[in-house]
């Protein structure tokens, strides 16, 4: 089927404004994601890329099996408003972000810079979703701007204009300036040998190219693309996703251990004795190295993460930001308040230092080894970072209450200023949910922004302190659902 000479009603009548999420786009593929949705949302974004007098688009997609046909009819409904396309393959989403930094030459020479891209990606999610990610004039789009897609997508009126010359579509390939940028900009002082599980995630074709460059022995765990992920799901913020590696890592006595996301923007890191290092734990390292070269740098995070970490990063001269959840935030943030640095627990680290302020999991990784090259001992480099007894992220399904997860946090929320009496010793902070910070630890409550759950945290200096802040967010929270179911 020709999907540009299907008519626009009968595609808007297809558009689930389900699949227009906080953060990107994302649906499953064959339900309320196909052809027609990937066309006419290309032709949206297309008409919101000309809006900010952006011509050229970056697309790429991962190695998702529904991938490259999403991606050639998004291609399809780009062209067709007279907007062009450098088509960059299947590649990690960093790699379209690269792009909008690194336009090739030859474009801008024809006055075509780009600084816009699409990732289709489904990241970590199941095999039977997909996505896309999307960036406008070097701006990451969230919120309300996900929601203005989905409002030029339904109008009656858009791209009844049939006389636009379709634009063009450039290939390239951009991975080679890519593995030079970084090989050339990072160095590793020592050789290391280092374990990577790609869990059969596009980064299986780029991470083992690179880190063999920097000078690594590298061991390939799943590295082989495949979008039905026979082995584990790609996800390193999952402690069952990281059990292969930690059993590669003790096996093949390697210094270290590396895990990647689907779609490569977010790394996971064991040591040689098989202890997860979580992202936040690795933000200090990564804080402590940039605030060495860059004394009273801002550094952001996001409320997820560990009470260790502002303390580590105002001690070492930095100024420490607790900021929402969720990596467009995070990068919106920073490029308003000039942060070197920002990163999430789930993964996602952030350099503007050295680098261009996007999430990389690739280039977090080589940041990460050159640091640890330096030592005799990298894993007790690790090791040592500041450490707490800490829950991982706890997920409270809502989707078969009578409340959303939005209102039992506002409800939750309610009880705790009601109630200030009973948290006087602790800092309340209501950034993302809330967050009551005491000496010895935290606990958080917030609704998700992509998912029907409530997301809770914990952490205690002491196992009994972690124990009881626990209990007390469960009481205050199973009272709330008690009473709303």
């Amino acid at each position: 089927m020709n999907i540009a000479n299907s008519s626009n009603t009968s595609q808007t009548q297809k558009l689930d404004i389900n699949i227009f999420k906080a953060y990107d786009i994302r649906g499953i593929v064959g339900e309320n994601l196909d052809e027609y949705t990937s066309y006419i949302i290309g032709q949206a974004i297309a008409k919101q890329a000309d809006a900010q007098n952006q011509k050229i688009i970056c697309v790429g997609f991962d190695g998702r099996i529904s991938s490259p046909r999403l991606a050639k009819n998004l291609i399809n409904g780009i062209i067709s408003t007279g907007i062009h396309v450098i088509d960059i393959g299947m590649v990690t989403t960093p790699l379209t972000y690269f792009t909008t930094f690194n336009t090739p030459k030859e474009l801008l020479e024809q006055g075509l810079e780009c600084k816009s891209s699409i990732m289709i990606t489904g990241s970590h999610n199941p095999p039977n979703y997909n996505g896309f990610k999307i960036v406008i004039d070097n701006k990451t789009l969230y919120g309300q701007d996900i929601l203005d897609l989905y409002n030029i997508c339904i109008d009656e009126s858009f791209n009844k204009n049939h006389n636009i010359i379709n634009g063009r579509v450039f290939n390239y390939d951009i991975f080679p300036e890519y593995k030079n940028n970084i090989i050339t900009t990072v160095k590793l002082h020592s050789k290391l040998k280092v374990a990577i599980d790609c869990g059969n995630g596009v980064a299986g074709n780029f991470a083992p190219q690179i880190l063999n460059a920097l000078g690594c022995e590298v061991i390939e765990l799943f590295c082989e693309v495949d979008g039905n992920f026979p082995n584990h799901h790609p996800d390193p913020a999952k402690i069952e996703n990281l059990q292969d590696l930690i059993k590669c890592v003790k096996e093949n006595d390697c210094d270290i251990g590396l895990a990647f996301d689907g779609d490569g923007d977010r790394l996971g890191v064991v040591t040689k004795e098989g202890n997860i290092i979580y992202p936040d734990r690795q933000l200090i390292l990564f804080s402590l190295d940039v605030l060495n070269r860059n004394p009273n740098a801002k550094i952001v995070f996001d409320v997820k993460c560990t009470a260790n970490l502002a303390p580590a990063i105002k001690n070492a001269g930095g100024e420490p930001i607790m900021y929402k959840t969720g990596h467009s935030i995070i990068k919106a943030y920073m490029k308003e308040q000039n942060c070197l640095l920002g990163g999430e627990m789930s993964g996602h680290i952030f350099f503007k230092e050295r680098w261009f302020g996007f999430d990389d999991g690739i280039y977090a990784a080589a940041r990460l080894l050159e640091i640890l090259s330096k030592s005799e001992n990298p894993s007790q480099v690790l090791n040592n970072l500041p450490d707490s007894y800490c829950t991982p992220e706890i997920q409270i399904d809502c989707s078969n209450m009578n409340i959303n997860q939005f209102k039992i946090v506002e409800l939750f929320k309610e009880y705790i200023i009601e109630n200030m009496g009973k948290f006087i010793d602790g800092n309340i902070n209501y950034i993302d949910g809330v967050r009551i910070d005491y000496p010895n630890g935290f606990g958080l409550v917030r609704a998700s922004n992509t998912t029907p759950t409530v997301v809770m945290r914990f952490e205690g200096k002491t196992q009994e302190f972690l124990h009881n802040i626990k209990n007390l967010f469960n009481e205050i929270l199973n009272n709330i659902i008690k009473v709303n179911s």
